[in-house]
């Protein structure tokens, strides 16, 4: 089959045009009309999973981080981004992402993650502005209220985090909690303005941890942790698709 048509699956359910400005989702290595006969996914494209992609005859990697952010100016292997787009370039290897685009989506990445970890009754945390089904976030309740220490443990072993670092315990019980996945710390405010008892996502810095001033318990699960659910969407995306009996 065509490139074009597996990014058309992943794109019908996550556009493009819903990634934010500073990303570059999309197809990064490759020719739309290119054929490809077998994919790997991945959080990030590195070394190690070219050579896996290689090994495995993928002549497609699809991840949830964009390899290329900024401009590149030379390719002379200095650094991993460079090795792996000439590597992807010289095997015939089409690198593709579905980012910030994916994180908006609904039913997208935090929608994912609070499935996982038992949250339902979910709307988005923070509403794009034409559409509030899309955005980033999520906040919704558990069945019951359960001991706050006690749901984190669990969260912890469902993602098996070894380690995962909160504020101090603000409420003993909780019942309302909001999930970001990736770097959340900017939607501290949303999930107190939702009325959440406990915020989880990644990248906390030392004062986001005392921002919600008594009124909200924060945890940091860790960023790949909290985004290699990706790779579980995008597989379903692909496979009940009608692109998946080609």
């Amino acid at each position: 089959m065509l490139i074009r048509e597996v990014t058309d699956v992943i794109e019908r359910f996550a556009p493009l045009a819903w990634q934010e400005s500073y990303d570059n989702a999309g197809l990064i290595v490759g020719r739309p009309d290119d054929e490809v006969h077998r994919a790997l996914l991945a959080v990030d494209v590195t070394d190690e999973v070219m050579a896996e992609a290689e090994r495995e005859g993928c002549d497609m990697v699809i991840t949830h981080h964009p390899i290329v952010f900024h401009a590149l100016k030379r390719f002379n292997s200095a650094d991993q981004v460079q090795r792996c787009v000439e590597r992807a370039i010289r095997g015939g290897i089409a690198l593709y992402a579905c980012h910030t685009n994916l994180d908006s989506a609904p039913g997208g990445m935090s929608w994912r993650l609070a499935e996982m970890l038992g949250v339902g009754d979910l709307r988005v945390l923070q509403p794009a502005q034409a559409d509030e089904k899309v955005g980033f976030g999520v906040v919704g309740e558990l069945p019951e209220a359960v001991p706050t220490l006690d749901y984190l443990r669990e969260a912890g072993r469902r993602l098996r985090v070894g380690a995962l670092r909160h504020s101090r315990i603000v409420h003993e019980r909780v019942r309302r909690v909001a999930v970001c996945t990736g770097a959340g710390g900017s939607l501290l405010g949303e999930a107190l303005r939702a009325g959440a008892e406990l915020y989880l996502t990644a990248d906390l810095k030392y004062n986001d941890f005392m921002a919600p001033s008594g009124r909200l318990t924060v945890a940091d699960i860790g960023h790949f942790e909290s985004e290699y659910c990706a790779i579980e969407i995008l597989f379903c995306l692909l496979y009940t698709s009608d692109a998946a009996d080609d």
